[in-house]
């Protein structure tokens, strides 16, 4: 008989940790169904396809025990042999519906972020003695996870990377005609995507190409995402308006993408960083701070750079060497996009999936 399973993401936002859960369970197909937030923006993605899928209401800690049972009810009427989650609030909900359910599912939790605390009290032990595997999502996670989690409570823990869909390559003139759309023309465009908040590094990307402008390049930042404060978008467009070009959101960051001579990652401490990965999927030439998941996806000087974290002097330096070496761009694209589709192509990284959950 097939596995059953339940991919469970009740998080209310849309990102990467969102956007992995829902290409999840849609590999994963027949098998699978989902349990996602009623009001959150993963609803989109279930509303209107094969795929099956029940919402639950997020509840305060109070009522907590109401969305346990209802979780436990699927579980039982769906017979489901692993409940596998991926935001990490979820995680009292799935033990406390294993516990319930009679058919007491193998729990699994993907682990999309850092972790930088003990967890050896008494909540913590219940927890994770009550979970059969973590699946860390870069080997600097599970390294935390061997520190932090006791070897007496600690589940199995895997590393599985984040995979990334193959992109849909736009034509050479449908590019010169979306750079034109977006007065970049013939600018060295530097590309970074992700919701705009301090943290993301937009500022630091803006100020680095600022810099190139002073030295006579003619360059251009487009920045792809989300303001989170409006406030803090409107600061930088007054600070960074002749070096900043603002799309807002787009669920076509792939064609973005490909806009780009250069895509830059740098967020402080990104756990992972899946950008990287699309971009490099894409053939563009990518960037990264030097910290987190980017270490595990960039050789650095072989098919991309790494530059000193929030350093957008570090940051220029390498724009300029790449923006004047049009070669070594171009070799570091192809490099990337080979390392990209040998080890982080979503249907590897899903088939992978599949049988650690089948085999646990």
């Amino acid at each position: 008989m097939a596995t059953k399973i339940c991919e469970l993401c009740l998080s209310p936002d849309l990102g990467g940790l969102e956007l992995y859960m829902m290409r999840a369970s849609h590999y994963l197909g027949e098998e699978c169904i989902s349990v996602i937030n009623e009001k959150g923006k993963l609803k989109g993605y279930f509303e209107n396809t094969p795929y099956r899928y029940f919402t639950l209401k997020r509840r305060n800690l109070l009522l907590s025990w109401l969305n346990a049972r209802a979780l436990a009810r699927i579980i039982d009427d769906e017979a489901i042999d692993i409940l596998h989650l991926h935001w990490t609030k979820d995680l009292p909900l799935a033990v406390m519906a294993k516990l319930i359910s009679k058919r007491k599912p193998r729990v699994v939790q993907s682990r999309h972020m850092r972790m930088t605390r003990f967890k050896d009290d008494f909540y913590h032990r219940f927890l994770y003695r009550n979970l059969n595997m973590i699946l860390a999502v870069t080997q600097q996670v599970k390294s935390q996870i061997e520190k932090f989690i006791p070897e007496s409570i600690r589940p199995k823990t895997e590393v599985l990377y984040i995979g990334a869909e193959q992109p849909a390559m736009i034509t050479e003139e449908e590019k010169q005609d979306h750079r034109e759309e977006l007065a970049l023309s013939e600018s060295f465009t530097v590309g970074i995507i992700g919701r705009i908040e301090p943290q993301k590094g937009q500022h630091i990307v803006l100020e680095a190409v600022k810099k190139l402008q002073g030295k006579g390049i003619d360059a251009k930042a487009l920045v792809i995402g989300a303001a989170m404060e409006e406030s803090y978008l409107q600061k930088l467009q007054n600070d960074y308006g002749d070096v900043g070009i603002f799309t807002g959101f787009t669920t076509q960051a792939q064609r973005m993408m490909q806009l780009c001579d250069v895509m830059v990652l740098a967020t402080k401490n990104e756990t992972f960083g899946l950008v990287l990965i699309e971009a490099m999927m894409c053939g563009v030439c990518v960037v990264a701070s030097d910290s987190g998941g980017p270490l595990e996806i960039i050789d650095d000087g072989i098919n991309g750079l790494l530059f000193k974290t929030f350093d957008s002097n570090d940051l220029s330096d390498k724009l300029e060497l790449v923006q004047r070496d049009s070669v070594l761009r171009e070799r570091f694209a192809i490099e990337g996009k080979q390392k990209a589709m040998d080890m982080f192509e979503s249907r590897k990284q899903f088939w992978e999936l599949k049988t650690l959950l089948e085999n646990i």
